[in-house]
């Protein structure tokens, strides 16, 4: 993680922006275009074809795609890209939000709002459910980019202050918090806190990772498919699990 090479992507991104669409103005893909130049800052191997498809960038050994959501959109193009050198899918989650409204009559904005939320790295395996299959293979490397952003929603909402299911405009990122690489199955170990008992469910794995049960259930069902994990045993109607280095030492 480089803060300066982050701060020069930022400012390059924000700079197009303003030229091509006025100041205050933001188009839907921000974060996406600031971590393509943050990982790829060379334009000319931005939008590369390649094997039938555009990945976002070649470097000629290596490719980067960012992706916010839908990993299943990615297998065909993992398919043809694998077979020919590593993929890098990049994976931003905002770590700190602040939220701004915008009133779409007059263009004013609000003063940010900090959100009482904080997001996670076990965001991820909600999407790595859906390419789970890829995982293993050697030219896989995935990049969970936790970043602080600023995020602009329109004042269109169905409460009285129009800001509960308001519509999303933009995200645009403040800070590079932290970045989590998982080049192999085993380094997936790193996302198993540290407060779980030897022998865990998904109960357990939802209080010490502080997310949702479903979600819980999703992580490791992904890392058990990884052999990070193990299912010893069942609890009722939950799985009992063990860290594979663990199960393997009985």
């Amino acid at each position: 993680m480089d803060s300066a090479r982050f701060e020069q992507a930022c400012d390059y991104i924000l700079n197009q922006k303003q030229e091509a669409n006025g100041i205050g103005t933001l188009s839907e893909k921000t974060i996406h275009a600031v971590l393509k130049n943050y990982y790829v800052p060379d334009t000319n191997c931005h939008e590369q074809k390649l094997a039938g498809f555009v990945a976002d960038a070649y470097t000629g050994r290596e490719i980067y795609e960012i992706q916010t959501r839908n990993f299943n959109t990615l297998r065909r193009k993992l398919d043809a890209f694998l077979p020919l050198c590593d993929v890098n899918i990049v994976y931003p989650v905002a770590h700190t939000k602040y939220l701004r409204y915008i009133d779409r009559a007059t263009g004013a904005v609000t003063a940010p709002r900090k959100s009482p939320k904080t997001g996670t790295p076990y965001a991820v395996f909600q999407e790595l459910y859906r390419i789970k299959s890829y995982l293993s293979h050697e030219h896989v490397h995935i990049r969970v980019a936790l970043l602080d952003v600023e995020e602009y929603r329109f004042l269109d909402g169905w409460s009285e202050n129009r800001r509960k299911g308001a519509t999303k405009d933009d995200s645009f990122p403040l800070a590079f918090f932290q970045e989590i690489v998982l080049n192999s199955p085993g380094d997936y170990a790193v996302l198993l806190p540290e407060n779980l008992p030897a022998s865990f469910t998904t109960k357990d794995f939802k209080k010490a990772a502080r997310v949702s049960q479903p979600l819980a259930g999703v992580a490791l069902h992904v890392m058990n498919s990884l052999g990070v994990v193990c299912r010893v045993g069942k609890q009722g109607n939950l799985y009992v699990y063990e860290r594979a280095s663990e199960a393997r030492g009985k």
